[in-house]
């Protein structure tokens, strides 16, 4: 079978309720029932939130809910302009109402808040942060409403390397797998042999080397072939075009560096200092992303990454002129799905049985067949 690879590149969703219906499970019964998932939620939120602290060297702050256009800040999530945020005047009285946007994520905010807060080299933040995303298409593991721990460290340009990225995944999994165990002490219910507890350990791996496993899969099909033979992996160079000549996903070109020269464990020359943490979900036998991730861009791949965009329009904003004149310090960072983490820790079918959102009436339907009960 011949597929179009071209389709798998950016807008997450299954884009058919009719196979959504094929893929939900239809044996389903949640472990936990609806108090005792709450409970669980409150307890892994603040575990993870304590253990990124301690491992990373963060600290907790306050984030927006919204942004100004003018400041560039907001995440464009891809590099194709398929993900618009929601924007709306404010300001009641004002001659000129500014110009607001719901943010889509806290990715470009936290880079700036990193000199706001006076954070040294190996300081850093951590976010609870809120987000609306209103082009998505709405399945069990896509939600309007998104919600994550978006983190970031001031770095040195020593640290632009992989082993120093390979070490901060490497402690960021501890933690998750650490919140694993603590809520499977708390509900020993959840260690259930149809539902195999996550690996102790990462398999790290390049978007180009699942590429030659994989050469005629998209990119979709490619991780979930990988993560069935290793449930827990982390995928590095994610956004930079890979020996098909498409890049493995689209990334936005204006915060991770997914430019760099880099070489693969198999000596082969590779690009990008940034990835993805996938699993295997054992619910909905399907792939499920954790978090993206990444050493972020400074001033000379900011400028090769936003020309290969065709993106030089917006390098004037307060943002990237922060970049580009040494205003802001180099850092890694990323945002952990908070949702995304329940439902699998909780071995969970859909996320809105840990959150709530809006989902299509339709959805709803399917859900009440399938004894999956989403919350409103």
């Amino acid at each position: 079978m011949t597929y179009d690879k071209t389709k798998d590149l950016a807008g997450p969703g299954i884009g058919d309720y009719a196979e959504l219906e094929k893929i939900l499970p239809s044996d389903y019964e949640s472990i936990l029932d609806r108090k005792e998932t709450q409970k669980a939620i409150f307890a892994i939120k603040q575990y993870i939130e304590e253990g990124l602290c301690r491992e990373l060297n963060l600290m907790m702050v306050t984030v927006p809910l919204i942004v100004t256009a003018e400041s560039g800040v907001n995440d464009t999530l891809d590099r194709d302009g398929s993900r618009t945020p929601i924007e709306f005047p404010c300001g009641l009285g004002l001659e000129r109402p500014i110009r607001a946007q719901v943010v889509q994520a806290a990715t470009k905010w936290k880079r700036p808040a990193l000199k706001q807060f006076n954070c040294k080299v190996g300081e850093g933040i951590n976010t609870d942060m809120r987000a609306v995303r209103k082009d998505y298409w709405l399945d069990h593991d896509h939600s309007s409403y998104v919600d994550q721990w978006d983190w970031e460290r001031v770095i040195t340009s020593e640290d632009r390397n992989l082993e120093f990225l390979t070490e901060i995944v490497t402690k960021i999994w501890k933690v998750i797998k650490g919140a694993e165990t603590m809520v499977e002490e708390m509900y020993p219910q959840l260690k259930d042999k149809r539902y195999p507890s996550l690996p102790d350990q990462l398999t790290f791996i390049h978007a180009e080397e699942i590429l030659e496993r994989y050469p005629n899969l998209p990119r979709k099909m490619r991780e979930t072939k990988i993560i069935q033979e290793y449930p827990a992996i982390f995928i590095y160079g994610v956004g930079y075009p890979l020996a098909d000549g498409l890049p493995h996903e689209m990334r936005a070109a204006d915060y991770d560096d997914w430019i760099t020269p880099t070489t693969s464990a198999s000596g082969k020359p590779t690009h990008g200092l940034n990835g993805d943490i996938l699993v295997w979900n054992p619910v909905t036998k399907r792939r499920h992303e954790l978090t993206s991730m990444g050493i972020r861009v400074n001033k000379e791949t900011l400028v090769k990454q936003m020309e290969m965009a065709g993106q030089m329009d917006q390098i004037d904003s307060p943002y990237h002129q922060g970049i580009l004149n040494d205003e802001i310090p180099l850092s890694i960072g990323g945002g952990i799905g908070q949702s995304r983490t329940y439902m699998l820790l909780l071995r969970k079918a859909h996320l809105g049985e840990v959150s709530v959102s809006v989902w299509p009436e339709v959805l709803h339907e399917m859900c009440e067949r399938k004894n999956i009960f989403v919350l409103k």
